[in-house]
């Protein structure tokens, strides 16, 4: 299987919400500031949990915080 990321744009989403910091964030989401640079570098993929409480804290859809890049994959893998 190729590589799966999880992509994100909740540096600019923070930054569009009255330059919330990571640790604003952080705060809001109940992880630590570390945890919301990491997934905001792609080093880290969240919860899905995580992911629907940083999603909430903009008001948007999953969806529009975070997208899903299959690289190098046969699609008949995924059935």
């Amino acid at each position: 299987m190729g590589k799966c990321l999880i992509n994100n744009n909740i540096r600019s989403l923070r930054f569009n919400h009255g330059e919330m910091t990571q640790q604003q964030l952080a705060d809001k989401v109940g992880v630590t500031r570390q945890t919301i640079f990491a997934i905001e570098k792609g080093n880290y993929s969240p919860s899905l949990e995580l992911a629907f409480r940083i999603a909430f804290v903009f008001n948007l859809p999953l969806e529009e915080v975070f997208s899903f890049d299959l690289k190098n994959n046969n699609p008949e893998e995924l059935n």
